[in-house]
């Protein structure tokens, strides 16, 4: 056979296989059973990975004396999105429980009050870990992480949202480090005495003079600075000082969504020099610019002013307005980001910051949630688009917890290099 006679033969042949590939993919048991062997590798990546969300405010609900983190729970039913069984069904093996504080008077009885209430979440905690040895257990190391995935308990890492509680004490941070905390988020919306915030006015132009101490201080004990929610500047003043990589516990990429506590490009390359990770936030609000909606906006702003200062109510009065914040959302609803959405950030991240640079932290319980992956318990949805985007197990290992314990990990051994072994 002549080689024209022998490329026309190939060229016939391979048209009549795209024709019949066509044919059986139209066929409509063809996508059913490529979505069940998505769905299958999917399971089986979740047996294999460590899987971590480093971001949720459940701690907030686990101080209702009602909720039952044992039980499985309905979101339209409570608002919550977290609980163990939820945890077991979405295939999440690991997550930072925040100890949150929002914001109020920076004077010596705020700092206080502040304080009491990071306590009180301490405690909280430790009690549903004891109440539930069966379901969960803490852990302060990634290798309790995996010790505890072995077991097939639920891993629970505590990290602080906003610094506000330590005051103006240093020693506070080893205090919160001693009981389990192995983050801090420097601030919330408003300024703290450690930093601006993204979403305030310019107070410090970044870092605080005793926010440079903070760092260095976290860095030496070896706990992990939480860059999420500070100004742009005070995310570059943090990065100058820290001599450890950093975290952005639950942020996402202001190139796709342009909301200010979102990290830019230069910052995402950034994060990714100082050997970083940026654990991509599924609160609808920072994956997409939300569609107008003036009645739900005109009922939040009421709400606030019916409750203004609310950080300085009693917490009787915080819950209250906490669940009519809730009724607003499901009277007004908002179209939510998809688990689509979410993965574009995660693509234009690994584009710019590289792979190893990119984690998942949901903010459920915070505001977190998405078409999809509303809850804990549709963890997979996002694995399961991830895989139709073609990445490989190993890439996916990374990003569901492996880069944020490789993180945890390089921390306490800068701390170590901090605090070299006295031979006198």
């Amino acid at each position: 056979m002549t080689n024209m006679r022998m490329t026309k033969y190939l060229l016939n042949n391979l048209i009549l296989i795209f024709i019949l590939f066509d044919l059986v993919s139209s066929y409509p048991g063809f996508c059913q059973s490529s979505e069940n062997e998505i769905d299958k590798t999917v399971e089986k990546i979740h047996k294999r990975i460590l899987t971590v969300d480093s971001h949720t405010d459940t701690p907030l609900n686990l101080m209702d004396n009602g909720f039952d983190i044992s039980k499985m729970h309905k979101s339209t039913d409570d608002d919550s999105k977290y609980d163990f069984p939820r945890m077991k069904l979405g295939g999440l093996d690991a997550a930072f429980f925040g100890i949150f504080v929002p914001q109020g008077a920076r004077t010596p009885a705020g700092n206080a009050k502040a304080k009491a209430k990071a306590d009180r979440l301490f405690d909280t905690i430790y009690a549903v870990l004891d109440r539930y040895p069966g379901l969960a257990g803490l852990a302060v190391t990634p290798k309790d992480a995996y010790r505890l995935k072995r077991k097939g308990k639920r891993a629970i890492f505590i990290g602080i949202e906003n610094g506000y509680p330590i005051g103006n004490d240093l020693s506070l941070i080893q205090a919160f480090y001693s009981k389990g905390a192995r983050y801090i988020t420097l601030c919330h919306t408003k300024n703290n005495d450690i930093c601006d915030s993204s979403t305030d006015t310019v107070e410090f132009t970044g870092l605080s003079e005793f926010g440079e101490n903070v760092v260095q201080y976290m860095n030496k004990i070896g706990m992990m600075v939480d860059v999420s929610h500070v100004s742009d500047k005070s995310f570059y003043d943090i990065l100058a000082f820290s001599k450890a990589p950093v975290i952005a516990s639950h942020s996402c990429a202001r190139s796709i969504c342009n909301n200010k506590r979102n990290m830019d490009d230069r910052m995402l390359q950034a994060l990714a020099e100082n050997g970083g990770v940026i654990q991509m936030c599924i609160l609808s609000d920072y994956v997409k610019t939300p569609d107008p909606n003036p009645a739900r906006d005109s009922a939040r702003m009421e709400l606030r002013r019916r409750y203004k200062n609310y950080e300085t109510l009693p917490e009787a009065e915080q819950q209250n307005a906490h669940k009519e914040w809730n009724e607003i959302d499901h009277k007004f609803p908002e179209k939510l980001a998809t688990v689509a959405e979410v993965v574009d950030h995660i693509d234009h991240i690994v584009k710019i910051a590289g792979i190893n640079h990119v984690g998942i932290g949901t903010d459920f319980d915070g505001g977190g949630g998405v078409g999809g992956c509303f809850d804990v318990s549709e963890m997979k949805n996002i694995t399961k688009e991830l895989v139709k985007r073609r990445y490989s197990t190993r890439d996916i290992r990374k990003i569901w917890g492996g880069n944020l314990m490789r993180v945890m990990r390089k921390v306490v051994r800068v701390s170590r290099k901090l605090n070299p072994p006295c031979n006198c």
